[in-house]
């Protein structure tokens, strides 16, 4: 237990380790002497030992039932260097794969190689996959800033896409062999997503990453797979564009989300590569070199679907490479994807589906047609879910392909075959949005998901609207009440003003952060911009209040996401749980009366006077139950705004069908 004496963990991470709420363990510090004694961090925000914290949570019975890979996470954390403990992991994949596995990677520190072989030894006793797919889910939530993945409902349509599309159908004709490139593989994602997918049997898999942790990871997880299905993988280290180590291999679906915005991409050096058939990339299209590099590997009649920034589709520089693609009919089609498809999560981005012509066949005819389809309809919003409606998205998007490659087949609305002649113009934009015009009616498809969604949605409601009911209130009401600025003065808590960031918006980058605003708030809450994290005076992390110091925005409540900086008129109160429950402050000032007792009412935007809002003076022990009350109000509250929204797309989509006399008598 020695290895562990040194790794500190938080109140949060204890109560993830102990699989219950951060309040419990606030509860265990307060009541109980032989809880551990703070080693770091801040009276706010105090870190624990992990040996200390595991051995005192075995003698009190409190991991009975939680498993070891809890445990296992924060000493991974602690290594402190996001490659050395991606490396780790992979290391750790390779031993529960070869138990008998000796040698070490050089990269890794003997703290590391020891951490390895536990996690394998653990894997071995808990399950192999599942110990691995959770170290490193958690690894890539630790470092989501730094990363950029491909979610895996957009990797697994993007896999179907290109089965479907390439000449010969889906791939699972018995004992044909595919085989799969993905240049630019991060974690590996789209390619466990093409075997999922059933490429059939005897698959091979191609794939390059220039991060070495990410290689490791990709292979460790690939490895996975091979234990269930008949795949063949090669995983090499390498710059796919500078130094292709396949070149000359040709496959059968190629898939990508690369890299975007790259200036130093390889211009200079790759000025007369034969992979630009199209033309030279220039050096701000980046993401056209990696669109030529996919189609240079196809074998006649192979598929490549690849992720794009939506600006590749009209940017003046790559018009030329545009127009070659289309003539050539290499570009088949340009899918719009809802905004949050994948990151940037902002940006509407575009999936790019490519096909090479069959052996025996002549260039295409001048008329092709290319088929642009329009998804962005199905964002979800106004609910807390991340990502778009992924199953309408998915049925609209291959019915949209399969009636593309019927001329006689009706399109679905959003989808529509645009000539040559129309797109071939000063411009070569291949924007979907501008010629895929979207009305209100659903097709069947679309209103069938719908009608479950919402289903699913009312009978959550219902539950929990008759949880709630059951609630007893006392005639007794207590009105003890004491203000934020006594709790401040007292040092319960602390309160922290947002300020206008002094750089403004930036791009993403390692180390900004997202930044939210009173405007945010009265859209659909959803941050809107980025800052960096140095210039940004106030950032909340997980379990901090946040009030919003506006009458018309005013609202409260405990941050659940990753650090955030606050704009102006939004403030941060941060709790010492040994005397305040944060989820009970939050209820408490998220009291209508609360924030108009305290607003000035001067006009529209009075602000609010945060010191004079009230909180109830309760012991913390009482605090916890309303806590829990409240916090079954807010979940009410935003199920209820869930379905509200669902209910009335349902009522306009219907009714417009109805009154155009679709109704089938």
């Amino acid at each position: 237990m020695s290895t562990t004496d040194s790794v500190p963990v938080s109140l949060a991470e204890i109560a993830r380790i102990a699989g219950v709420g951060r309040a419990a363990v606030s509860n265990w510090r307060r009541r109980h002497d032989s809880f551990p004694t703070r080693i770091g961090g801040t009276d706010v925000s105090p870190q624990f030992s992990l040996a200390e914290v595991e051995q005192w949570l075995r003698d009190n019975g409190k991991l009975d039932s939680i498993g070891g890979r809890e445990l296992l996470w924060p000493r991974f954390e602690a290594l402190g260097s996001r490659d050395e403990s991606g490396l780790a992991i992979a290391e750790a994949a390779r031993r529960m794969h070869s138990p008998r596995t000796r040698g070490s990677h050089p990269e890794l520190t003997a703290e590391a190689e020891e951490l390895a072989a536990e996690a394998a030894k653990l894997g071995r006793s808990e399950g192999a996959r599942e110990t691995f797919e959770f170290l490193l889910q958690r690894w890539l939530e630790t470092h989501v800033r730094q990363l950029s993945t491909t979610p895996p409902p957009l990797a697994a349509l993007m896999a179907r896409i290109a089965l479907d599309v390439r000449v010969g159908g889906s791939g699972e004709e018995a004992g044909e062999k595919l085989t799969v490139l993905d240049p630019a593989c991060g974690t590996g994602h789209l390619a466990a997503a093409a075997v999922q997918e059933g490429a059939g049997s005897g698959l091979s898999v191609l794939a390059c990453e220039r991060d070495p942790a990410l290689a490791a990871l990709a292979s460790a997880r690939l490895a996975f797979l091979t234990a269930d299905h008949d795949v063949r993988t090669e995983i090499v280290t390498a710059d796919a564009l500078r130094e292709d180590p396949f070149a000359g291999a040709r496959v059968d679906i190629a898939l990508c989300n690369p890299p975007f915005n790259e200036r130093d991409w390889g211009y200079a050096e790759l000025a007369t590569d034969q992979r630009w058939t199209h033309g030279l990339p220039p050096r701000t299209e980046p993401e056209l070199a990696w669109v030529q590099h996919l189609f240079a590997h196809l074998k006649p009649g192979g598929a490549a679907v690849v992720v794009l920034p939506p600006a590749v589709a009209s940017r003046k520089a790559g018009r030329r490479i545009r127009g070659s693609l289309l003539r050539t009919g290499a570009l088949r089609a340009v899918v719009a994807l809802p905004p949050g498809s994948a990151q940037p999560h902002s940006v509407s981005l575009q999936l790019w589906i490519l096909r090479a012509a069959p052996d025996g066949t002549a260039a295409v005819p001048p008329g092709q047609d290319v088929l642009l389809v329009d998804a962005t309809r199905f964002a979800r919003t106004g609910t807390r879910e991340s990502g778009p409606h992924w199953e309408s998205l998915r049925a609209f998007s291959l019915s949209a392909l399969e009636a593309f490659d019927r001329p006689d087949a009706d399109l679905p609305d959003g989808a529509v075959r645009v000539p040559l002649i129309e797109l071939l113009d000063d411009e070569v934009d291949v924007t979907p949005g501008r010629y895929a015009s979207v009305t209100a009616e659903p097709s069947g498809l679309e209103l069938a998901a719908a009608w479950r969604e919402a289903g699913t949605a009312l009978t959550d409601l219902a539950r929990r609207a008759e949880r709630l009911s059951e609630l007893r209130f006392s005639a007794d009401l207590p009105q003890t009440t004491t203000s934020v600025g006594d709790l401040v003065k007292a040092g319960a808590l602390s309160l922290r003003s947002g300020q206008q960031t002094p750089d403004g918006t930036t791009a993403p980058g390692r180390d900004s952060v997202p930044l939210l605003t009173v405007a945010d708030l009265l859209t659909d809450g959803t941050p809107s911009g980025l800052v960096a994290a140095g210039s940004a005076p106030v950032i909340v992390e997980e379990g901090d209040v946040v009030v919003a110091g506006v009458v018309r925005a005013y609202r409260a409540w405990v941050h659940e996401g990753p650090p955030t900086a606050l704009g102006p008129q939004l403030y941060a109160l941060r709790v010492d749980s040994a005397k305040l429950n944060a989820h009970f402050l939050a209820g408490c000032l998220r009291a209508p009366s609360n924030g108009r007792q305290a607003g000035t009412h001067a006009s529209s935007s009075s602000r609010v006077d945060i010191r004079r809002l009230q909180v109830l003076h309760l012991p913390l022990r009482e605090q916890e139950a309303y806590a829990e009350v409240f916090r079954g109000l807010r979940d009410f509250e935003a199920r209820l705004g869930t379905a509200e929204g669902l209910g009335r797309r349902l009522v306009s989509d219907v009714s417009d069908l109805l009154a155009a006399g679709g109704l089938g008598v």
